[in-house]
């Protein structure tokens, strides 16, 4: 019934042509092995092979295909894995005649086409992530491994950062093998990596 309607409404504008039909995703990934298409217009419950995982393979054998992804499903979890596979939009099945067709012209232009309180959730699902990670890594520092990762960020050397704290070369090494312990690191670089990615020059006990 889906299909129908949009083909119905794809017909109608001179636009755009119709290269093909198919009914599940293997069929899909086998159309697109023989012919080329601009945009795939495609279900997430497509049997066989559902739709994320056709866009999955459509993005590492198709890179410059443009998926418009449909489905009646209005989540953000969703939604976030659609655009992580490279999917250009997404459409509900009772979009309008004039979303489809604006959704379509858009994509076409290269333009990627989200609902603005999808793509705002899934922004604070992902800094709420990084928050629940930061919390996790950074409150098992104390405040002078603290004092000390800063100052390696700053590239500090050991000698320079036992002389400005007033401790030993040696208790400067203890607590930098202290935080890679922590964190599970290995090494300098990736203390100074986490320290960045973290923001933990700006972040309190």
């Amino acid at each position: 019934m889906v299909i129908e309607g949009l083909k119905l409404i794809l017909a109608d504008d001179a636009r755009f042509v119709i290269a093909g039909e198919v009914n599940n995703g293997k069929e899909a990934l086998e159309y697109l092995a023989e012919n080329e298409i601009d945009i795939l217009l495609m279900d997430i419950n497509m049997p066989v092979l559902n739709g994320l995982e056709t866009a999955k393979i459509v993005k590492k054998d198709f890179p410059d295909l443009k998926v418009i992804m449909l489905s009646m499903l209005n989540d953000s979890h969703l939604i976030k894995n659609l655009i992580e596979h490279g999917i250009r939009a997404y459409l509900m099945k009772n979009a309008g005649q004039k979303e489809i067709i604006e959704t379509i012209i858009q994509v076409s232009e290269g333009k990627t086409v989200f609902e603005n309180d999808l793509l705002l959730e899934i922004m604070n699902l992902k800094r709420a992530r990084i928050k629940k990670k930061e919390n996790s890594l950074f409150p098992k520092l104390s405040r002078r491994e603290k004092e000390i990762l800063a100052l390696i960020v700053d590239e500090h050397t050991t000698a320079e950062i036992a002389k400005k704290l007033f401790i030993s070369f040696g208790t400067v090494e203890t607590h930098r093998r202290n935080m890679l312990n922590k964190l599970g690191l290995r090494n300098t670089a990736g203390l100074v990596r986490v320290a960045i990615e973290f923001d933990i020059l700006n972040n309190d006990e």
